[in-house]
């Protein structure tokens, strides 16, 4: 999984296009206090702008005037979203112990430890049971909603739907931007991160999910589509231009298909020039870790080019393809 963090602030707007631009899918990260404030709503239509699905995170659950549910609510009132909360807080503020897995109908307690995995499965508490099945019940009617074979089943014998089943129900609803899925935590205490990675697994595309990326040939305009195989011809975009202290200048690139090897020569469609891309490297916050090679649905930085600017289509072979910059 590529990860990328954006500021979510309206002055930096520009890089939240950049990034939605190249992603898959997203993670909109909400104050469980603040709730949904006016830029999470400009970030909101960039996203819906790029066709970018989206899984609702709810951080700060451990804040004094911390409410879930009702950052559910105003998700569907401000933003116009489908919110479908997939778990729900086991008490909030300085009483937040966890979370309740509506799919599985498991509770999820956290210690405060710095450990990885710092969390068991118990029991549901007994006062929650009939506050986790009415939610259950909204969960697997949105599913129902998306896939008809789902909603078959669930009105002949609701209890004969299995887990996999509304998973892969949400999946397709989310992918076609019909459900967003909410969950819940408190990231600084470290609860609630290990089910959100989780969420982004079973919920989000992979690059494979998504449609072929379309492009032009600029020598007569003709539209040509890209597939995300490593067997099609090389091409990425040049999304963002940094300095790094130790390498120089990084070009971030988000590889849409084919196999490029370190070392190799790159066609600039802009410049009509080839570029040859020296050292290929992962970036891990402020480290670089240095790559042979990257396929379609990589996302790497690239070092040794003289012209390249953000926004650049790159293709290898004689492949004339260019993307919208």
């Amino acid at each position: 999984i590529n990860l990328i963090d954006t500021p979510g602030h309206v002055d930096f707007t520009v890089e939240v296009e950049r990034s939605l631009r190249v992603l898959d899918g997203t993670i909109a990260t909400f104050c469980a206090v603040g709730r949904v404030q006016p830029q999470s709503e400009t970030v909101w239509r960039q996203a819906d702008k790029y066709g970018v699905p989206k899984i609702a995170y709810v951080n700060k659950m451990d804040r004094v005037g911390a409410d879930f549910l009702a950052v559910v609510s105003e998700i569907h009132s401000k933003l116009g979203a489908n919110a479908v909360p997939v778990c729900l807080p086991i008490g909030a503020e300085d009483n937040f112990q966890g979370i309740i897995d509506l799919i599985s109908r498991k509770a999820i307690y956290y210690d405060s430890g710095e450990k990885l995995v710092n969390y068991e499965y118990k029991e549901i508490p007994e006062d929650m049971v009939d506050e986790v099945e009415t939610w259950r019940d909204k969960l697997v009617e949105a599913a129902a909603e998306v896939d008809e074979s789902l909603m078959e089943k669930y009105f002949d014998d609701p209890d004969s739907v299995t887990e996999e089943e509304i998973i892969q129900a949400i999946r397709k609803g989310t992918i076609s931007m019909q459900i967003v899925p909410a969950c819940c935590g408190s990231s600084f205490k470290n609860k609630g991160v290990q089910f959100l990675l989780d969420c982004v697994m079973r919920y989000l595309p992979s690059p494979l999910d998504v449609e072929a990326v379309k492009g032009i040939n600029p020598r007569n305009d003709e539209k040509i589509v890209r597939h995300p195989s490593p067997d099609e011809p090389f091409c990425a975009l040049v999304f963002k231009i940094a300095t790094d202290p130790f390498v120089g200048r990084l070009a971030f690139l988000r590889v849409y298909s084919g196999h490029l090897d370190s070392g190799a020569t790159v066609y600039n469609v802009r410049s009509a020039k080839r570029e040859r891309i020296s050292r290929l490297y992962q970036m891990h916050s402020n480290h670089q870790n240095p790559l042979e090679f990257v396929e379609a649905g990589d996302i790497c930085a690239a070092v040794g080019f003289k012209d390249l600017r953000t926004g650049d289509t790159v293709s290898q072979g004689g492949a004339r393809f260019c993307l919208e910059s």
